[in-house]
């Protein structure tokens, strides 16, 4: 009998490596009543519908608290210890299906009753949806005791912290800086779950196309200088920068979590 994965990849096509493997850890059930909270539109919710009963997905973008309301949701076409490193791939964003569901509405104040749902995520979203620690307690609040939230996000060692949030904030002035896996941990804590499972990756990838949203130029050659200036042998960035094929690529580390909550 195939796998989840592998009836997943049946019904949907294209989708990167790295949504794979999240949600092989999210580890996805037929009755999952699931809910997704982005900035924005991203590919989990899509790559989720074939394996749970149904997904909603929240986007936070442009909400003012205590607004809520539909989105239309375009059809689309549906380690041992050691940090493992995988080659980056740029997601595709997938739309919805008869299984899901897209509603806008306020990360720190959900519109959803307790326990409502057995599988709350967010991928690469959480600094940007409002107050973490608000958001975490609320993504918490709206899972059943035995479900699970999980979270992926772009995290660093806490001794990279000045150089390498200043990269983030030279390609965008708004980033709120990366988090360590001991705060999000902690945070969880806070919010009432405890992480039964941590995953990290080591994702390399080319620089340029992540410098293409750079909305300052300015900023994105800075950015370029320090990576140079670190392969010939300066100061280090915290982006562990190398030359593939002629080409600059640096590595961000990706840490997936998966917490339950307390029972209530």
């Amino acid at each position: 009998m195939p796998s989840t994965t592998a009836r997943a990849r049946q019904h949907r096509s294209a989708v990167s490596p790295h949504v794979d493997r999240l949600v092989d850890f999210t580890e996805p059930s037929p009755a999952d009543e699931c809910l997704d909270l982005s900035h924005g539109r991203g590919p989990l919710p899509a790559a989720l519908e074939p394996l749970v009963r149904r997904v909603t997905a929240v986007d936070t973008t442009q909400v003012t608290a205590g607004t809520t309301g539909p989105l239309p949701v375009p059809r689309g076409s549906g380690s041992g210890g050691r940090t493992p490193t995988v080659l980056f791939d740029r997601s595709r964003t997938h739309g919805g299906g008869p299984g899901s569901s897209a509603v806008r509405a306020d990360a720190c104040a959900l519109p959803y009753r307790d326990g409502t749902f057995t599988l709350v995520t967010s991928r690469f979203s959480l600094r940007r949806l409002g107050d973490p620690a608000q958001v975490l307690r609320e993504m918490v609040r709206v899972c059943r005791p035995g479900g699970r939230v999980v979270i992926a996000e772009a995290v660093r060692p806490a001794y990279d912290a000045p150089e390498r949030d200043r990269l983030e904030r030279l390609r965008d002035p708004g980033h709120p800086g990366l988090a360590t896996v001991d705060g999000l941990t902690r945070l969880l804590a806070e919010a009432g779950a405890h992480v039964r499972r941590l995953e990290r990756i080591n994702v390399e990838r080319p620089l340029e196309p992540w410098l293409a949203d750079a909305p300052d130029p300015h900023g994105a050659d800075d950015i370029r200088h320090a990576l140079v200036n670190e392969v010939d042998g300066g100061p280090r960035t915290g982006a562990r920068p190398r030359v593939i094929g002629g080409e600059m690529w640096f590595t961000q580390t990706w840490a997936y979590l998966a917490a339950e909550p307390y029972r209530r």
